[in-house]
């Protein structure tokens, strides 16, 4: 399992509130208009961050389907 960031349900035009919530620090924004990026590294898919996005953005998928 990994996490992703759907484009599509993300507006991209703010701070993504999931970055404070990661107990791993591995969801990152380079700046207010960006797409939240998660770090297949430092994620261990808790799943806090995708309970906590409001907009339903990010979202679990099968490792190989992400791909």
């Amino acid at each position: 399992m990994k996490l992703i960031v759907d484009a599509n349900r993300c507006p991209q035009n703010h701070r993504c509130p999931a970055i404070y919530v990661c107990p791993k620090k591995a969801i990152t924004q380079r700046n207010v208009f960006s797409l939240p990026v998660i770090d297949d590294d430092q994620c261990i898919v808790c799943g806090k961050c995708t309970r906590y996005c409001p907009m339903g953005a990010i979202r679990t998928v099968e490792a190989d389907v992400a791909r």
